[in-house]
């Protein structure tokens, strides 16, 4: 079947340092990029970290220090996997959770300025927990009878997860084969950041999803305590939560000046 899409769409993986979204570093990562036409067009970057890749991690994914030694950094591919993904919706398996942050996380370091504004995320994973709770070839063995030969390479997950979301389609009555659906399906709480630090509220609103000011809304707590803004900024918080964070004050200066 065939995606009924109204923009491109990106799946994509990645294989990492690690898991932690702050301080570990994309060491590959594959982009198969869908067209509402059909066509089909996938690029895979190993990449040099630039710091040491465990040898627990290794085990995972198959890739060492040596076998990225030589590879180009992130900053400097950067620019290309933005263009090929700006004017596209995102999916992935965990991507809302774990690889959409991790990129913008890399992007920013690399002075790219990458926001999710107007672009929608379908989360293949939270959609097949939703429905079976399995893992990834689990899920490539249930909905598409196949064996995920290379699990943990990146452009293999990439390639399994979009199969994956096609047939979740076909087999399942109450998923709709249209991008805002599925994307508002696979959400699975409505976050102002990706790390979940900063939460919508039932009216819209940014509000604090942790610390002695949880569930407090941001633009009061900014207003009624300065200080505390820029401690924010100054702590060991992901550099899109800090983006967002300079925004709702920006945008609450501006309509004060208003």
């Amino acid at each position: 079947m065939q995606l009924n899409l109204t923009k491109p769409i990106c799946f994509f993986d990645l294989e990492t340092t690690g898991t932690n979204i702050t301080k570990d570093r994309i060491v590959e990562i594959a982009i198969l990029k869908v067209h509402p036409n059909g066509k089909e067009e996938c690029k895979t970057w190993l990449v040099n970290p630039e710091m040491p890749i465990p040898k627990e991690v290794t085990e995972i994914h198959g890739i060492s220090d040596a076998d990225v030694a030589d590879k180009p950094v992130f900053k400097s591919i950067a620019k290309e996997v933005y263009n090929l993904i700006k004017d596209s919706d995102l999916g992935g398996f965990n991507s809302n959770r774990f690889d959409i942050p991790l990129l913008a996380e890399e992007m920013l370091r690399a002075e790219v300025d990458f926001d999710m504004k107007n672009r929608l995320s379908i989360d293949v994973q939270t959609i097949f927990h939703k429905m079976e709770q399995r893992t990834l070839s689990a899920a490539y063995k249930f909905y598409c009878d196949k064996n995920l030969e290379g699990a943990h390479s990146a452009e293999a997950d990439t390639n399994a997860t979009y199969e994956v979301l096609k047939a979740q389609i076909a087999r399942y009555d109450a998923l709709e084969n249209d991008s805002k659906f599925l994307a508002e399906f696979s959400t699975q709480k409505r976050f102002a950041d990706f790390a979940g630090f900063l939460i919508y509220n039932k009216a819209g609103e940014e509000c604090f999803a942790f610390g002695k000011h949880k569930g407090k809304l941001v633009t009061d707590v900014l207003e009624k305590e300065p200080g505390y803004f820029g401690w924010l900024l100054n702590a060991d918080f992901p550099l899109y939560t800090k983006k967002v964070l300079t925004a709702i004050k920006l945008k609450s200066f501006n309509n004060k000046l208003g």
